[in-house]
């Protein structure tokens, strides 16, 4: 049967949390609840990343495999003692420069961590959040704690309280409602337990920022199938996906993409299929004529990053069938919203 509870959401303010719904979170924490909670990258839903049960419930209303580790958030460079062991000294050099803030580092785990944090494996997750709210609850706490984004399995992921609730209302006990996450992707994953560290997922730290600390730092992103362990959070094949069909354009030569996505969405529409595109506000007027929804994602792959996700929900809740994309270049943050696009596409790339 899965968890359920009475949803109490309290709005928050990030600078100035209330001391009460704070305290009452972290009773929930401590006696096996669930919070969901925002972090810079997106929402979170958190559990003592201790308590076995309590992590499982995790799995339980998300409807996740049990091949699909989490991440562990951290708010004192103390805590990684008791959730990591053999820790490189390379780490001391990253958390200086990146922590707090949307690195997560797959090291190898301490005896701790129960094995559904990790899906069996000797390595954790871990990371240390840079929003307010969320390391409030995790110093209030006391404890780790354990959060994968906060929505059903596979689905968009979470950038407002909003989100929240629509996905799990009546299956986590507290919604901290800190308003919009800033980054709007999840964190970058880098392995340090095999000899060349390795980026497994790109995310709101670039490749290129990591590469000028750990220049021998490798990119191998993973997708993996749902019958596989998943090696880091996040790297299923499927993942991050909209209802609709997702399609997602790429090529070199911007008139060709433009006109073949174009030609597409046209296409479609001729077919009484109902079209949704996602769109950088300066190229909307590529599209004059088409007969579409749209949704504006902002000027540049930053603002794009922040409204990826809650525009594939506006837009499933316009009940379109297919959803167009252009791909950005992939370096910086727009590696990590290819990857994403990629993913909710299924992979389902469309080179022009």
């Amino acid at each position: 049967m899965i968890y359920t509870a009475e949803t109490y959401m309290a709005k928050i303010d990030a600078l100035n949390p209330d001391p009460q719904a704070m305290s009452l979170a972290a009773q929930v924490i401590n006696s096996g609840g669930l919070v969901a909670f925002p972090t810079e990258t997106v929402y979170g839903l958190g559990a003592n990343a201790f308590n076995t049960q309590a992590v499982e419930r995790i799995f339980e209303v998300k409807e996740r495999p049990a091949n699909d580790p989490v991440i562990v958030h951290i708010a004192e460079m103390y805590q990684l003692n008791d959730i990591a062991i053999n820790i490189p000294s390379i780490v001391d050099k990253l958390t200086d420069v990146f922590w707090p803030g949307a690195l997560t580092l797959i090291l190898h785990r301490s005896e701790q961590i129960p094995d559904s944090v990790t899906a069996g494996q000797d390595t954790v997750a871990v990371r240390m959040p840079s929003h307010p709210i969320a390391q409030s609850l995790i110093r209030q706490s006391g404890v780790p704690i354990a959060a994968p984004s906060a929505n059903r399995f596979s689905r968009p992921s979470p950038t407002s309280a909003v989100h929240v609730m629509h996905d799990l209302a009546g299956r986590v006990d507290v919604v901290l409602d800190g308003g919009n996450t800033h980054i709007g992707v999840e964190s970058t994953i880098i392995e340090l337990t095999s000899a060349v560290p390795t980026m497994l997922r790109p995310g709101g730290i670039a490749l290129e920022e990591l590469r000028q600390y750990l220049p021998s730092l490798a990119f191998r992103p993973q997708h993996i199938l749902e019958d596989e362990t998943a090696p880091a959070p996040g790297t299923l094949l499927k993942h991050y996906s909209p209802n609709a069909e997702m399609l997602v354009y790429t090529g070199d030569n911007d008139e060709a993409v433009w006109q073949e996505m174009r030609r597409q969405a046209q296409t479609l529409l001729d077919k009484g299929r109902k079209v949704g595109i996602m769109v950088l506000d300066d190229d909307v007027m590529r599209f004059e004529g088409v007969i579409a929804q749209y949704v504006m994602l902002g000027h540049d792959v930053e603002a794009m990053a922040a409204t990826l996700f809650s525009g594939m929900r506006e837009l499933d809740a316009a009940e379109v069938d297919v959803i167009m994309v252009r791909a950005p270049q992939q370096v910086g943050l727009g590696l990590a919203i290819f990857d994403r696009l990629k993913r909710a596409a299924e992979g389902n790339i469309i080179n022009c």
